[in-house]
């Protein structure tokens, strides 16, 4: 009778130690010293940047007698105080003002970018001889100081009888944002594939087709950041409407705020203040809406298809 002979029975195996999370490296003394200073440099850059928008805000709130009796740092006594607003578009002209810079802003806005647009896509997209030449052409333009050709300028608009209108500043501003435009679309239109165009060309569309239906929607984002970039220029403009605005119901917004002036010529601060406000928070807050719209326009050139 044979017996069975029955095997040992495995030891239990131990339950494997749990393993300790590894130890938390400590940051090395000279990186923690590189975060200090980036957040400190970071701290005062903000504070450069917001403080003066800080200022206005207060300023615009404050009396003539606190201008002039108080500290300059001082609060305003009231937070409530909104008669410099009032006063600086009533008495001020700021509408007037505003209203000018809009008929001399939208006007050379358009014809800027029309000219632009349409001069990138044949430098860039269109095969013809001397587009070489004509693109160092439009870029020397764009090293010509602008105080070298206002004097000529004015006495050419003088003889022909453009003077006391704002024609002058159509003129100028479209001539003188063309070549960064020009350059600008240039670039963008270099960053978009040569075969889409070639299919657009075997499918049958002419130039003007190619243009409006191809080439115009993929730098759509260029085209919008082109043009706030003129905008501000054009808007915040000095000297051009200075030149060339002779009467005070010519004056754009930037050239009534230098001559912002109270009765018997005297400086009224909180009006001025608050007319400043007015311009700067406005612009602000066209850029801080349109921003995500100008950051797609900036990648544009560089994203293939």
């Amino acid at each position: 009778m044979s017996s069975t002979l029955s095997q040992p029975l495995a030891p239990a195996t131990a339950a494997a130690p749990r393993s300790r999370p590894p130890a938390r490296r400590r940051r090395p003394a000279r990186a923690v010293w590189r975060s200090v200073w980036t957040g400190a440099l970071t701290a005062l850059v903000l504070v450069v940047v917001v403080y003066p928008l800080v200022w206005l805000v207060l300023g615009s709130l404050k009396t003539q007698p606190e201008f002039l009796n108080n500290p300059t740092f001082a609060l305003p006594e009231s937070w409530t105080n909104l008669d410099n607003y009032v006063t600086a578009v009533t008495d001020g002209n700021l509408g007037t003002y505003a209203r000018n810079s809009v008929i001399a802003v939208l006007p050379s806005l358009a014809l800027t970018i029309l000219f632009g647009v349409a001069a990138g896509f044949a430098l860039e997209v269109m095969v013809w001889k001397g587009r070489a030449t004509t693109l160092l052409l439009f870029l020397a333009g764009i090293m010509v100081p602008g105080q070298m050709i206002l004097l000529p300028l004015f006495t050419m608009y003088f003889e022909v009888g453009l003077t006391g209108s704002l024609w002058p500043l159509i003129i100028t501003y479209t001539a003188i944002g063309l070549p960064l435009t020009v350059f600008m679309m240039a670039t963008f239109f270099r960053g978009v594939p040569r075969e889409i165009f070639e299919a657009a060309t075997l499918d049958g569309a002419n130039v003007l087709r190619m243009f409006l239906a191809v080439g115009l929607p993929l730098v759509r984002n260029a085209i919008f950041t082109v043009a706030l970039v003129q905008f501000f220029f054009i808007w915040n403009d000095l000297l051009i409407a200075l030149t060339f605005t002779n009467r005070d119901e010519l004056r754009t917004i930037q050239v009534g705020l230098l001559n912002f002036r109270g009765q018997f010529g005297q400086v009224d601060y909180g009006p001025t203040f608050a007319a400043v406000c007015l311009n700067v928070f406005g612009t602000l807050a066209i850029y801080l809406f349109l921003n995500q719209r100008v950051m797609k326009g900036l990648t544009a050139g560089s994203v293939k298809g």
